[in-house]
């Protein structure tokens, strides 16, 4: 099965974004920074998900974020479907943490039991195809959303209409310029429809 070891985020400041990522979410594995001024402006086509285990865990990374200089796009709140938040990092990236559970079961703590890099595509339907003739499997589909099965993979892959995640990282889907962005997987290399570049993951 396809595995998705990092992604590696291309920012103005490597030193101040790995601080950042160490300092709000413990992140230092799967999420590596290099230096790039590529061009780039508004949404970048892409969001990270940290999928936690109660509402506790979800305020304390947002908290911890922010603290650590993201900006809030939608504050953390109950919904439908659970309890989460999204904030920008100050490299740009956008990070949604949620939470399915709707009540603690204990104390508030640091795990992230699962991380998701979602993918805006253009054509769902032909992103998709692509992915699937480049060996992944897909897990769930309806509609314009798509869920790689990757059970092994630190970091899982979706596929989203850019609209509709656009409007779940609570920004306008206008953007230009580089995603500043790329997967490090077993996959790799190649780049897709969207223009999300992999690459041979670091040994």
């Amino acid at each position: 099965m396809t595995s998705i070891e990092s992604v590696t985020l291309e920012v103005p400041d490597p030193e101040a974004a790995t601080a950042f990522y160490t300092a709000a979410f413990g992140l230092d594995a799967q999420v590596q920074v290099r230096a790039s001024d590529a061009p780039t402006a508004g949404f970048r086509g892409f969001t990270m998900s940290l999928i936690v285990s109660q509402p506790s865990t979800v305020s304390s990374l947002v908290d911890s974020a922010l603290a650590a200089g993201a900006t809030t796009l939608k504050p953390v709140q109950k919904s439908l479907w659970g309890y989460g938040g999204v904030v920008q990092a100050p490299d740009g990236a956008i990070w949604k943490v949620a939470t399915s559970a709707r009540k603690d079961t204990g104390p508030a703590t640091r795990q992230i039991d699962q991380i998701v890099l979602l993918v805006a595509a253009a054509d769902v339907a032909a992103s998709k195809r692509f992915y699937v003739d480049h060996g992944l499997t897909v897990g769930k589909s309806f509609g314009k959303y798509v869920e790689f099965a990757m059970p092994a993979s630190p970091i899982k892959l979706g596929l989203y209409g850019r609209r509709a995640l656009a409007k779940d990282a609570g920004v306008s889907p206008d953007g230009t310029g580089s995603h500043r962005l790329t997967v490090g997987s077993d996959a790799g290399p190649f780049t897709d429809p969207d223009g999300f570049v992999w690459e041979a993951a670091s040994a």
